[in-house]
């Protein structure tokens, strides 16, 4: 299991990524106050556990961004590529890239070590942004959550139907 919490004060910061191998489930985490150098950091743990699947193997993802807060618009924009150009490389395409069809249409996508993202479970705390991507974006294998709970269970849930 790839650990790695970064636990910053005075403000509750929590960077992790880990790989449950027993479920093929992926739990990345990146919330508080956040600068380049904790995005940076994030990204680095979440390539971490991709690392730890397998060849040829499935995963499914739970991107909790509960409490994330970038500090400035220069690491939100650094922030909001991660997840969609990372999860390109795993043969997903995360649903709300469909509100910018000229940035949706320049991801690739790809299957790194022939590695397939089957499921993906988000959550954040701005509810109006999480209802409107649920209501327009989700499908039967990708939700948009405010609860980490509820995300979690969801996740841990799902069964990629055979």
């Amino acid at each position: 299991m790839v650990h790695n919490h970064n636990n910053k004060m005075p403000g509750k910061t929590i960077i992790s990524s880990d790989w449950y191998a027993d479920e093929q489930l992926i739990i990345t985490q990146i919330s508080g106050d956040i600068d380049k150098q904790d995005v940076i950091h994030w990204e680095q743990t979440l390539h971490a556990a991709l690392d730890r699947v397998a060849d040829s193997g499935l995963f499914k993802i739970f991107i909790n961004l509960h409490g994330f807060n970038a500090v400035n618009v220069d690491v939100h924009k650094h922030f909001r590529n991660t997840v969609p150009l990372t999860l390109a490389r795993y043969g997903w395409k995360v649903g709300y890239v469909a509100m910018f069809p000229d940035e949706a249409e320049k991801i690739v996508i790809t299957r790194n070590r022939n590695i397939q993202c089957v499921a993906a479970a988000h959550c954040h705390q701005d509810t109006t942004k999480m209802e409107k991507y649920e209501l327009l974006f989700s499908s039967n294998n990708e939700h948009f959550f405010t609860d980490a709970e509820a995300a979690n269970a969801w996740i841990r849930g799902f069964n990629k139907p055979s």
